[in-house]
């Protein structure tokens, strides 16, 4: 291949949703660009598993130790990330009891969770279609289609 004609690829990601028993979803508020709330998650390392990955940024983003259950979807439209071209592997933690919150409350997240809350309530959410996505699936067992 020629150094003008470099290959270019998108770069893999994955994204957790970690959804309590009362139905809320934990998310996370990007510092950087692109700002807002988002579902914690990010860049796979070369070398590591898209499960690995997703259980680490977890932990790195909420400071939850997740147990993925289900892979939900993958997304790859291009203009998901205003960055660059990223294709996500969302996986879902539907979490039994308490230990989402109990979690959070022992990192100091009890604030995150309020204002997640009212993130919710004005629909700033750049994750709005994986979100759509996991509770049509939740609710109904079906599974978004290609």
């Amino acid at each position: 291949m020629s150094a003008d004609k470099q290959q270019r690829n998108p770069f893999p990601t994955t994204d957790a949703v970690i959804a309590g028993p009362d139905g809320r979803v934990v998310l996370i508020f990007r510092k950087n660009e692109p700002h807002g709330w988002a579902l914690p998650g990010g860049f796979v390392d070369v070398g590591e598993e898209l499960g690995a990955a997703c259980r680490r940024e977890a932990r790195e983003e909420t400071g939850l130790d997740v147990e993925l259950v289900e892979q939900l979807f993958t997304y790859s439209d291009p203009r998901r990330d205003p960055r660059k071209h990223t294709i996500s592997t969302v996986y879902a933690w539907p979490v039994a009891g308490g230990s989402a919150a109990e979690g959070l409350r022992r990192r100091g997240g009890r604030q995150l969770v309020q204002r997640v809350r009212g993130a919710v309530e004005r629909a700033v959410l750049r994750p709005r279609e994986i979100l759509r996505d996991y509770f049509r699936w939740t609710r109904t067992g079906e599974r978004r289609r290609l």
